[in-house]
């Protein structure tokens, strides 16, 4: 099957609907990672803290929760990527253009540093909880970790939202995938810190100054979310159906 994969041109940049999607895409990133990150930080902040299996579970169930709202948010906008992984995992299937996907990439990461810097002010400068290797893990582990949470990530997002032929009712999609994410948080919370997106890592990470093992939840993710997206869009998904317009394509 011939690649997908398509470049774009810098005339995207002053489309209207383009400058719609990249707004859209600071907007809702930024609400995720405020709901995400506050949701660390007051679990940190309330007795026993993040590192209890409460503390864990309300972080999960909160980004679940945020995840599936955004997704819905954002879908008929700019798809409510708010996560590089995906948007690099979309790319590859050529469902966004690569200038567009940087374009969403350094949206995605202007949103999660806005939220930060934000939450550290609100909270009377309590420090944002970066992502970080568990002690006896590895960068190596960590790296596994963070490609197959992504991977599931990925994997759902083109199985219930992209692909034509989902078997799942519309709109139910962005639900199932904060349910991913939730529990993929909880399998993996304790060990790699479960980040699967770059832009939620990195926000906390600059607002904190610190970035130990901060290439993890790049490479991980980035690579989980690629692989995720040439495998299904190569493998899994038939192209039977009749082309969507434009303004029908879910992605």
């Amino acid at each position: 099957m011939a690649p997908r994969i398509a470049v774009g041109h810098h005339d995207e940049a002053r489309q209207p609907d383009c400058i719609r999607a990249v707004v859209a895409e600071i907007v809702l990133t930024f609400l995720f990672v405020f709901a995400g990150v506050g949701s660390a930080m007051a679990a940190g902040k309330l007795a026993g803290g993040d590192g209890t299996i409460m503390g864990l579970t309300s972080v999960a169930v909160a980004h679940a929760l945020v995840v599936a709202v955004m997704i819905s948010a954002g879908l008929h906008i700019s798809g409510g990527h708010i996560n590089p992984a995906v948007t690099l995992g979309l790319a590859v299937g050529g469902h966004i253009t690569l200038f567009r996907s940087v374009l969403y990439i350094l949206a995605q990461l202007i949103g999660a540093v806005l939220a930060c810097f934000l939450l550290k002010f609100l909270t009377g400068g309590l420090e944002t909880p970066v992502h970080t290797l568990a002690a006896g893990i590895g960068a190596v582990q960590g790296v596994l970790m963070e490609i197959v949470l992504t991977f599931s990530l990925l994997f759902s997002v083109y199985a219930t939202i992209v692909d034509p032929k989902k078997s799942v009712p519309n709109g139910l999609g962005p639900l199932l995938v904060g349910l991913v994410v939730g529990a993929n948080i909880l399998a993996g919370g304790c060990f790699s810190g479960a980040s699967m997106n770059p832009a939620r890592s990195f926000g906390p990470a600059l607002a904190a100054g610190n970035f130990t093992d901060h290439w993890v939840y790049w490479v991980g993710p980035l690579i989980g979310g690629v692989l995720a997206g040439l495998i299904y869009e190569y493998f899994f998904k038939v192209d039977t159906h009749i082309p969507l317009s434009r303004e029908e394509e879910p992605y």
